[in-house]
């Protein structure tokens, strides 16, 4: 590991274990060594699209579906730097497009490919992924990380905190600490199949009149 990508491991784990995040699933998972990131340069470019494609699709190729052991997969833009939440929120979709333009896996059946459906979900490699956003200039401190971040979980990590009956604990868990911890339940979280994920992917709180500018090739 190269002495920049320990530093920004040490930093991520400060924000998520030393700041105590709310999110414990994170805390979880940042305690058991099952939070993998790679380092990359411009969030808006092909090649980085390339890049992370064949890291998700190794992430994928060794995650163990049979078991019950959690992993989180990071892609971490450290010389990067967006303005404002708008910036952020427009670069981090112009990047998924194409991850999705390089992607030669078909979207995963188990979730909608449109935006505006309530059971959409962004598909890569054939896997539905679940994709928080992160960088200095959010509103909200939990996603106020020192560099821009995208954090993909795997949607069939979801489904089973709910087969084993613990979703809606971990659920309140998080909202109760996020409610303590900023003051308030932000305000983008909806469950699964209420609303878009498409709307809580950047973590910025929209209109009700925006529009995903994404949409499956």
């Amino acid at each position: 590991m190269s002495n920049k990508k320990y530093r920004i491991k040490r930093d991520i784990k400060k924000f998520i274990l030393d700041d105590d995040h709310p999110c414990v699933m994170a805390q979880t998972l940042m305690k058991q060594k099952h939070i993998e990131f790679d380092l990359y340069s411009k969030m808006v470019s092909s090649i980085t699209a390339q890049k992370l494609l064949l890291n998700i699709e190794n992430y994928i190729e060794n995650y163990n579906f049979d078991s019950d052991v959690y992993k989180t997969y990071m892609a971490v833009f450290p010389d990067d730097h967006f303005d404002t939440e708008d910036a952020f929120e427009q670069g981090m979709w112009e990047l998924l497009k194409f991850v999705n333009l390089y992607d030669d896996k078909l979207w995963d059946p188990t979730v909608s490919d449109n935006p505006s459906d309530n059971n959409f979900s962004f598909s890569i490699k054939g896997k539905a992924f679940y994709i928080v956003g992160m960088h200095p200039n959010s509103s909200r401190n939990a996603r106020r990380t020192q560099y821009p971040m995208l954090v993909f979980n795997l949607h069939w990590q979801f489904e089973q905190l709910r087969k084993h009956g613990v979703y809606q604990t971990v659920k309140n868990q998080i909202r109760e600490r996020d409610l303590e911890k900023n003051g308030s339940i932000n305000p983008v979280l909806k469950d699964f199949g209420t609303a878009s994920e498409a709307l809580q992917y950047s973590g910025k709180n929209n209109s009700d009149q925006w529009e995903c500018p994404f949409k499956n090739k």
